[in-house]
C-alpha cells in the first residue's frame, strides 16, 4: 500500500471561503501535519469534522523533524495531510521539504487548492496581471532588502510581496528609493472584516504607512517597469 501526501489550501481569513473538497479531505485523513494545531482545530470544530487520529505541528522551527514523521506515516500507507495557517503549503510556508521527500520516495502527492493572498491581491490591485513575480517576504534588514528589491528593477512583471505590518513603511520607502515612483497597492487583512486595499503611487503609500501601522496580514503589489503602464504622475 502506497501512502499519499495531500497539500491542503485553507482560507486566508474568512472561513466561509473553504471548499467542499477541502472539508471532505480534512475529514478523511489518517494524519495531519499543520502549522498551528490550535488554529487548524478551529476548522474541525467550525464545520463538525472528524479529527484525524494523528495531528502534529509542522512549522519553520521543526520542519525537518515533522517531515521525517510524515515520511514514517506515508511508509505505512497512510493518507497524510499538510496544512498551514492560511493559504497553500509551500508558498512562504512549510511544505516544499515534504513534497521533495514524498516525490523522492515515490509517494503520491496531491493538492487541494484554496484561497490565496497572491491572486486575491493581484485582482484587487488594479495593476497588470498578465505576468507577475511572487517574491514572498523581503529581508528584514534595510541593506539586504534594497538589494532584494533591486533584482527586479528592470523587470516588466508586476511584483507581489508579503510583509509584516511593522516593516511596511520601511519596505515602501526602500521601494521608492530603488524603483522611483510607481503604481502600487497595499492589501490589508484580505477577506477579513476590516479588509482594505490602498492603491496609489509608492510615494503616497510610503508617506501614509510611515505614520500608520496597519493591523493584520499585508500583501504588497508593485507595478513592473513596463512601458504599457505609465509611471509618471498626472498620466493615466
Amino acid at each position: 500500500m502506497t501512502g499519499t501526501l495531500i497539500l491542503i489550501g485553507t482560507p486566508i481569513g474568512n472561513l466561509d471561503d473553504i471548499s467542499k473538497r477541502v472539508l471532505d479531505t480534512l475529514g478523511s485523513l489518517d494524519a495531519l501535519a499543520c502549522e498551528d494545531t490550535r488554529r487548524t482545530r478551529k476548522l474541525y470544530e467550525r464545520f463538525g469534522l472528524r479529527s484525524p487520529p494523528v495531528v502534529f505541528s509542522c512549522h519553520d522551527h521543526n520542519e525537518d523533524r515533522a517531515t521525517e514523521r510524515m515520511a514514517g506515516l506515508l511508509r505505512r500507507g497512510l493518507k497524510v495531510g499538510l496544512a498551514t495557517d492560511a493559504g497553500m503549503p509551500g508558498l512562504s510556508d512549510p511544505g516544499f521539504r515534504a513534497v521533495r521527500m514524498a516525490t523522492e520516495e515515490g509517494f503520491a502527492v496531491e493538492a487541494v487548492p484554496g484561497p490565496t493572498a497572491v491572486a486575491t491581491a493581484l485582482a484587487l490591485s488594479g495593476l497588470p496581471t498578465a505576468s507577475y513575480t511572487f517574491r514572498g517576504f523581503p529581508p528584514r534588514k534595510a541593506g539586504k532588502r534594497r538589494t532584494f528589491l533591486a533584482a527586479e528593477t528592470g523587470s516588466g512583471h508586476t511584483q507581489v510581496l508579503f510583509e509584516s505590518p511593522h516593516r511596511l513603511g520601511a519596505l515602501l520607502a526602500d521601494a521608492l528609493e530603488v524603483y522611483g515612483d510607481r503604481r502600487a497597492a497595499v492589501c490589508i487583512e484580505l477577506t477579513k472584516m476590516f479588509e482594505e486595499t490602498a492603491r496609489g503611487w509608492i510615494s503616497t503609500l510610503a508617506a501614509r504607512f510611515s505614520e500608520e501601522t496597519p493591523r493584520g496580514e499585508v500583501t504588497v503589489v508593485i507595478a513592473g517597469d513596463n512601458p504599457k503602464f505609465p509611471r509618471t504622475k498626472g498620466r493615466a
